[in-house]
Protein backbone atom coordinates (compact mmCIF):
# COMPACT_ATOMS: atom_id res chain seq x y z
CA UNK A 1 0.00 0.00 0.00
CA UNK A 2 1.01 3.09 -0.98
CA UNK A 3 0.87 6.23 1.45
CA UNK A 4 2.61 9.73 1.89
CA UNK A 5 5.61 10.65 2.70
CA UNK A 6 5.30 14.76 3.52
CA UNK A 7 2.08 16.75 2.79
CA UNK A 8 2.26 19.26 0.14
CA UNK A 9 2.04 23.13 1.33
CA UNK A 10 -0.66 24.82 1.06
CA UNK A 11 -0.66 26.92 -1.99
CA UNK A 12 -2.08 30.89 -2.41
CA UNK A 13 -5.22 31.23 -4.30
CA UNK A 14 -4.82 32.16 -7.75
CA UNK A 15 -5.08 36.12 -8.34
CA UNK A 16 -8.89 37.37 -8.15
CA UNK A 17 -9.60 38.18 -12.01
CA UNK A 18 -9.37 42.32 -12.69
CA UNK A 19 -12.28 43.38 -15.10
CA UNK A 20 -10.68 46.22 -17.48
CA UNK A 21 -13.01 48.89 -18.70
CA UNK A 22 -12.48 49.01 -22.49
CA UNK A 23 -14.14 50.93 -25.04
CA UNK A 24 -15.72 48.08 -26.40
CA UNK A 25 -17.31 47.36 -22.79
CA UNK A 26 -18.64 50.75 -22.36
CA UNK A 27 -20.53 51.23 -25.55
CA UNK A 28 -21.56 47.21 -24.90
CA UNK A 29 -23.46 48.65 -21.90
CA UNK A 30 -24.34 51.62 -23.63
CA UNK A 31 -25.95 49.56 -25.80
CA UNK A 32 -27.73 47.04 -23.40
CA UNK A 33 -29.05 50.09 -21.07
CA UNK A 34 -30.73 51.70 -24.49
CA UNK A 35 -32.30 48.49 -25.66
CA UNK A 36 -33.72 48.05 -21.62
CA UNK A 37 -34.72 51.75 -21.77
CA UNK A 38 -37.05 51.39 -25.44
CA UNK A 39 -38.20 47.61 -24.09
CA UNK A 40 -39.40 49.49 -20.52
CA UNK A 41 -40.59 52.06 -22.58
CA UNK A 42 -43.24 50.30 -24.87
CA UNK A 43 -44.31 48.33 -21.96
CA UNK A 44 -45.12 51.45 -20.44
CA UNK A 45 -47.01 52.72 -22.92
CA UNK A 46 -49.24 49.65 -23.37
CA UNK A 47 -49.89 50.03 -19.72
CA UNK A 48 -50.63 53.37 -19.91
CA UNK A 49 -53.24 53.08 -23.16
CA UNK A 50 -54.45 50.31 -22.41
CA UNK A 51 -58.14 50.82 -23.57
CA UNK A 52 -60.77 47.60 -22.66
CA UNK A 53 -62.88 48.82 -25.18
CA UNK A 54 -60.51 48.30 -28.03
CA UNK A 55 -59.52 45.53 -26.68
CA UNK A 56 -63.05 43.97 -26.71
CA UNK A 57 -63.68 45.12 -29.96
CA UNK A 58 -60.39 44.11 -32.02
CA UNK A 59 -59.34 41.15 -29.95
CA UNK A 60 -60.81 38.36 -31.63
CA UNK A 61 -60.05 39.87 -34.94
CA UNK A 62 -56.00 39.64 -33.45
CA UNK A 63 -57.20 35.91 -32.36
CA UNK A 64 -58.49 35.21 -35.96
CA UNK A 65 -55.82 36.77 -37.53
CA UNK A 66 -53.34 34.52 -35.64
CA UNK A 67 -54.95 31.35 -36.55
CA UNK A 68 -55.05 32.00 -40.08
CA UNK A 69 -51.90 33.25 -40.15
CA UNK A 70 -50.89 29.60 -38.31
CA UNK A 71 -52.50 27.94 -40.41
CA UNK A 72 -51.02 29.36 -43.97
CA UNK A 73 -47.33 29.06 -42.77
CA UNK A 74 -47.46 25.16 -41.20
CA UNK A 75 -50.24 23.98 -44.29
CA UNK A 76 -47.71 25.92 -46.74
CA UNK A 77 -44.59 24.16 -45.26
CA UNK A 78 -46.46 20.90 -44.87
CA UNK A 79 -47.62 21.03 -48.65
CA UNK A 80 -43.72 22.84 -49.68
CA UNK A 81 -42.22 19.53 -47.87
CA UNK A 82 -43.68 17.19 -49.56
CA UNK A 83 -43.12 18.95 -53.07
CA UNK A 84 -39.65 19.33 -51.84
CA UNK A 85 -39.18 15.65 -52.41
CA UNK A 86 -39.69 14.78 -55.99
CA UNK A 87 -38.04 18.27 -56.68
CA UNK A 88 -34.61 17.63 -54.51
CA UNK A 89 -34.54 14.29 -56.17
CA UNK A 90 -34.83 15.70 -59.71
CA UNK A 91 -31.96 18.29 -58.93
CA UNK A 92 -30.12 15.32 -57.84
CA UNK A 93 -31.04 13.08 -60.79
CA UNK A 94 -28.31 12.33 -63.92
CA UNK A 95 -30.74 13.10 -66.69
CA UNK A 96 -30.34 16.80 -67.45
CA UNK A 97 -33.86 17.47 -68.63
CA UNK A 98 -35.25 16.88 -65.44
CA UNK A 99 -31.91 18.63 -63.45
CA UNK A 100 -32.48 21.64 -65.89
CA UNK A 101 -36.39 21.54 -64.91
CA UNK A 102 -35.84 21.11 -61.34
CA UNK A 103 -32.74 23.89 -61.33
CA UNK A 104 -35.32 26.59 -63.21
CA UNK A 105 -37.91 25.75 -60.29
CA UNK A 106 -35.90 26.87 -57.54
CA UNK A 107 -34.34 29.72 -59.23
CA UNK A 108 -36.83 31.09 -60.14
CA UNK A 109 -38.92 31.16 -56.85
CA UNK A 110 -35.57 31.98 -54.54
CA UNK A 111 -34.70 34.68 -57.00
CA UNK A 112 -37.71 36.33 -57.02
CA UNK A 113 -40.11 38.10 -54.05
CA UNK A 114 -42.58 36.27 -52.17
CA UNK A 115 -45.05 39.36 -52.74
CA UNK A 116 -43.98 39.20 -56.37
CA UNK A 117 -45.36 35.15 -56.70
CA UNK A 118 -48.80 36.06 -54.73
CA UNK A 119 -49.43 39.07 -57.52
CA UNK A 120 -48.46 36.98 -60.15
CA UNK A 121 -51.15 34.16 -59.21
CA UNK A 122 -53.87 35.66 -57.88
CA UNK A 123 -54.08 38.82 -60.15
CA UNK A 124 -52.02 36.87 -62.70
CA UNK A 125 -53.58 33.82 -63.37
CA UNK A 126 -56.75 35.95 -63.36
CA UNK A 127 -56.47 37.37 -66.79
CA UNK A 128 -56.83 33.39 -67.81
CA UNK A 129 -60.13 32.92 -66.07
CA UNK A 130 -61.87 31.16 -69.03
CA UNK A 131 -58.98 28.46 -69.69
CA UNK A 132 -58.79 27.90 -65.43
CA UNK A 133 -62.95 27.50 -66.01
CA UNK A 134 -62.74 25.32 -68.58
CA UNK A 135 -60.48 22.72 -66.71
CA UNK A 136 -62.76 23.68 -63.23
CA UNK A 137 -60.05 25.25 -60.95
CA UNK A 138 -61.40 28.40 -61.23
CA UNK A 139 -62.87 27.71 -57.14
CA UNK A 140 -59.45 27.77 -56.56
CA UNK A 141 -57.79 30.58 -58.08
CA UNK A 142 -60.61 33.29 -57.55
CA UNK A 143 -60.12 32.95 -54.18
CA UNK A 144 -57.15 34.96 -52.13
CA UNK A 145 -56.61 32.66 -48.98
CA UNK A 146 -56.11 29.65 -51.70
CA UNK A 147 -53.63 31.76 -54.07
CA UNK A 148 -51.76 32.69 -51.09
CA UNK A 149 -51.38 29.13 -50.02
CA UNK A 150 -50.02 27.97 -53.34
CA UNK A 151 -47.94 30.45 -53.59
CA UNK A 152 -46.62 30.23 -50.43
CA UNK A 153 -46.34 26.58 -50.67
CA UNK A 154 -44.54 26.99 -54.51
CA UNK A 155 -41.87 29.28 -52.26
CA UNK A 156 -41.30 27.42 -49.34
CA UNK A 157 -41.18 24.10 -51.55
CA UNK A 158 -37.94 25.42 -53.77
CA UNK A 159 -36.04 26.76 -50.47
CA UNK A 160 -36.64 23.25 -48.79
CA UNK A 161 -35.10 21.23 -52.02
CA UNK A 162 -32.03 23.55 -51.77
CA UNK A 163 -31.77 22.41 -47.64
CA UNK A 164 -32.99 18.46 -48.07
CA UNK A 165 -30.53 18.15 -51.49
CA UNK A 166 -27.55 19.83 -49.54
CA UNK A 167 -28.24 17.54 -46.49
CA UNK A 168 -28.45 14.64 -48.25
CA UNK A 169 -25.11 15.69 -50.24
CA UNK A 170 -23.13 16.22 -47.21
CA UNK A 171 -23.55 12.55 -45.90
CA UNK A 172 -20.09 10.83 -46.49
CA UNK A 173 -20.22 8.58 -49.64
CA UNK A 174 -18.26 5.90 -47.43
CA UNK A 175 -21.98 5.32 -45.68
CA UNK A 176 -23.39 4.20 -48.98
CA UNK A 177 -20.48 2.15 -49.75
CA UNK A 178 -20.52 0.52 -46.48
CA UNK A 179 -23.99 -0.10 -46.78
CA UNK A 180 -23.32 -2.02 -50.46
CA UNK A 181 -21.06 -4.31 -49.11
CA UNK A 182 -23.12 -5.61 -46.64
CA UNK A 183 -25.41 -6.34 -49.34
CA UNK A 184 -27.97 -3.87 -47.92
CA UNK A 185 -30.77 -2.59 -50.90
CA UNK A 186 -30.81 0.85 -51.98
CA UNK A 187 -34.27 1.48 -50.52
CA UNK A 188 -32.79 0.69 -47.46
CA UNK A 189 -30.06 2.56 -47.32
CA UNK A 190 -31.74 5.87 -48.56
CA UNK A 191 -34.24 5.58 -46.36
CA UNK A 192 -32.87 4.30 -42.90
CA UNK A 193 -28.84 5.42 -43.21
CA UNK A 194 -28.94 8.27 -45.38
CA UNK A 195 -32.06 10.11 -44.62
CA UNK A 196 -31.69 10.16 -40.60
CA UNK A 197 -28.23 11.73 -41.19
CA UNK A 198 -29.35 14.30 -44.26
CA UNK A 199 -32.36 15.06 -41.82
CA UNK A 200 -29.85 16.00 -38.94
CA UNK A 201 -27.93 18.30 -40.61
CA UNK A 202 -31.39 19.73 -42.01
CA UNK A 203 -32.80 20.03 -38.52
CA UNK A 204 -31.93 23.76 -37.84
CA UNK A 205 -32.45 25.22 -41.40
CA UNK A 206 -36.01 23.88 -41.41
CA UNK A 207 -36.09 25.63 -38.46
CA UNK A 208 -35.05 29.04 -40.12
CA UNK A 209 -37.25 28.50 -42.86
CA UNK A 210 -40.49 27.64 -40.92
CA UNK A 211 -39.91 31.10 -39.07
CA UNK A 212 -39.05 33.43 -41.94
CA UNK A 213 -42.34 31.84 -43.57
CA UNK A 214 -44.27 33.03 -40.22
CA UNK A 215 -42.80 36.15 -40.80
CA UNK A 216 -43.53 36.32 -44.57
CA UNK A 217 -46.62 35.68 -44.29
CA UNK A 218 -47.66 39.11 -43.23
CA UNK A 219 -47.32 39.71 -47.15
CA UNK A 220 -50.66 38.09 -47.55
CA UNK A 221 -52.18 41.15 -46.08
CA UNK A 222 -52.42 43.00 -49.73
CA UNK A 223 -54.47 40.39 -51.45
CA UNK A 224 -57.34 40.82 -49.09
CA UNK A 225 -55.94 38.16 -46.68
CA UNK A 226 -56.62 38.84 -43.61
CA UNK A 227 -54.22 36.74 -41.26
CA UNK A 228 -52.65 38.85 -38.53
CA UNK A 229 -50.98 41.54 -40.19
CA UNK A 230 -54.10 42.23 -42.28
CA UNK A 231 -56.17 42.18 -38.66
CA UNK A 232 -53.68 44.63 -37.79
CA UNK A 233 -54.21 46.71 -40.68
CA UNK A 234 -57.79 46.62 -40.22
CA UNK A 235 -58.12 47.85 -36.56
CA UNK A 236 -54.99 50.82 -36.96
CA UNK A 237 -57.48 52.04 -39.79
CA UNK A 238 -60.60 52.21 -37.39
CA UNK A 239 -58.54 53.52 -34.59
CA UNK A 240 -55.48 55.21 -35.97
CA UNK A 241 -53.35 53.72 -32.51
CA UNK A 242 -49.76 53.11 -33.04
CA UNK A 243 -50.82 50.59 -30.10
CA UNK A 244 -51.83 48.05 -32.55
CA UNK A 245 -48.68 47.68 -34.58
CA UNK A 246 -47.53 46.80 -30.87
CA UNK A 247 -49.94 43.94 -30.30
CA UNK A 248 -49.23 42.44 -33.64
CA UNK A 249 -45.11 42.44 -32.85
CA UNK A 250 -45.70 41.05 -29.42
CA UNK A 251 -47.54 38.27 -31.25
CA UNK A 252 -44.99 37.46 -34.28
CA UNK A 253 -42.51 37.50 -31.21
CA UNK A 254 -44.64 34.69 -28.86
CA UNK A 255 -44.78 32.85 -32.11
CA UNK A 256 -41.23 32.77 -32.93
CA UNK A 257 -39.97 32.34 -29.27
CA UNK A 258 -42.10 29.43 -28.96
CA UNK A 259 -41.45 27.70 -32.16
CA UNK A 260 -37.59 28.29 -31.42
CA UNK A 261 -38.27 26.84 -27.75
CA UNK A 262 -39.45 23.84 -29.56
CA UNK A 263 -37.56 23.25 -32.55
CA UNK A 264 -34.58 23.85 -30.06
CA UNK A 265 -36.16 20.74 -27.69
CA UNK A 266 -36.33 18.47 -30.83
CA UNK A 267 -33.25 19.27 -31.81
CA UNK A 268 -31.67 18.23 -28.72
CA UNK A 269 -33.69 14.89 -28.45
CA UNK A 270 -32.92 14.32 -32.07
CA UNK A 271 -29.19 14.77 -31.81
CA UNK A 272 -28.74 13.55 -28.03
CA UNK A 273 -25.92 10.54 -29.12
CA UNK A 274 -24.08 13.29 -30.19
CA UNK A 275 -23.48 15.17 -27.54
CA UNK A 276 -20.13 14.64 -25.63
Amino acid sequence: MSHALEIIPARPAPPARVIRITAARVFGYAVLTLWAVLGLSLAWYLVSSWDPEKIARYGWRYMDGLATTLMLTFGSITLGAVLSLPVAFARMAKNRLLNAISYAYVYVFRSTPMLLQIFMIYYGLGSFRAEIDAVGLWWFFREAWYCALFAMTLNTAAYQAEILRGAIESVPRGQTEGAKSLGLPTSITFWKIIMPQALIVALRPYGNEIIFMIKGSAVVAVVTVLDLMGQTRYAFSRTFDYQTYLWAAIFYLAIVEALRHTWGAIETRLTRHLKR
